[in-house]
């Protein structure tokens, strides 16, 4: 790793662990938006994130003004620093939604498939926090597994991966060791979260809100593969800015990987088009036709 990439990743991190650490000293009703304010007014600013967002929320949504962009793109990076810091809020998380009401048809097939031994895939992106989901689902006692991308700063990655762990379930690693970890997992009858939102090179371009992108169909391809119910869900972040309506959709029919994952793109593209403050609008999604997206890479 050349010395310059790794002072700005020890940076980086520093600067986050100290902003997760002061945090995490104030009372939890507290550091939620604090976390927010500190990625949507200093983070997101300061590092380019919030200009990135800015002209992808215009290139997906030209109609609005230059203030309404601007506004979607601060309260995505709010919504982003909230879900960091609850998702290391863990026991915090945890309780709050042990009881926390799920809806959707999604559930009631989660819980019938379930008792039959049947794999599910629990499909769903970077909007709202899912982990408040899985957090759900954990405290009614599912043993829901998860599948993550590593960081590039490995610094940061390091102690976010932990995190991740400490919802309970199994967390395997994108690559060889954790595609066999999480196979088993799901052969043996298990549930995994998969997320899909984001750009794959070399994968399938399908529509995503409007527009050609790079999707990955592996969500689709396990769940044929290995009968599974595909089931798309969202944790919604609610107007007090710290509660979550919990919803799994109805499971996807089964035909073929890229239809299916079509279906999925719908599913969370009608979601961002509702909710377009609690997506990653940072992420560099569009890159399938850079005549289309030159305003978005």
């Amino acid at each position: 790793m050349p010395w310059r990439v790794k002072l700005t990743y020890l940076a980086t991190n520093a600067f986050a662990r100290a902003s997760i650490g002061a945090a995490l000293a104030l009372p939890y009703h507290l550091r939620v938006p604090f976390m927010g304010w500190i990625m949507s007014r200093i983070v997101g600013p300061v590092a380019g994130f919030q200009r990135r967002a800015k002209e992808h929320v215009a290139f997906i949504l030209p109609h609005l003004s230059d203030a309404e962009h601007q506004t979607i793109a601060r309260d995505s990076m709010n919504n982003t620093g909230r879900t960091l810091i609850e998702n290391y809020s863990t026991r915090a998380l945890l309780a709050r939604q042990k009881d926390a009401q799920i809806d959707g048809p999604g559930f009631e097939a989660l819980k019938e498939t379930t008792e039959t031994g049947r794999p599910v895939i629990l499909v769903t992106g970077h909007f709202g926090n899912y982990e408040a989901v899985r957090a759900a689902l954990v405290g009614r006692g599912f043993d829901v597994g998860g599948l993550y991308r590593d960081m590039a700063n490995p610094y940061f990655n390091a102690h976010y991966v932990r995190t991740m762990q400490a919802f309970g379930g199994p967390v395997f690693p994108q690559g060889r060791k954790g595609t066999s970890g999480f196979v088993r997992h799901l052969k043996a009858g298990g549930q995994l979260v998969l997320l899909f939102d984001q750009h794959v090179k070399r994968a399938p371009v399908l529509e995503f809100l409007g527009q050609p992108a790079h999707t990955a169909v592996s969500a689709a391809e396990l769940a044929l593969r290995y009968n599974a119910l595909l089931i798309p869900f969202y944790g919604i972040r609610q107007d007090d800015g710290l509660s979550f309506q919990c919803v799994m959709e109805a499971p996807i029919p089964h035909t073929d990987a890229e239809t299916m994952t079509q279906a999925m793109n719908d599913s969370i593209s009608a979601r961002i088009r509702s909710h377009p403050d609690q997506w990653l609008w940072v992420a560099r999604r569009w890159r399938a036709d850079k005549r289309k997206a030159k305003a978005a890479i």
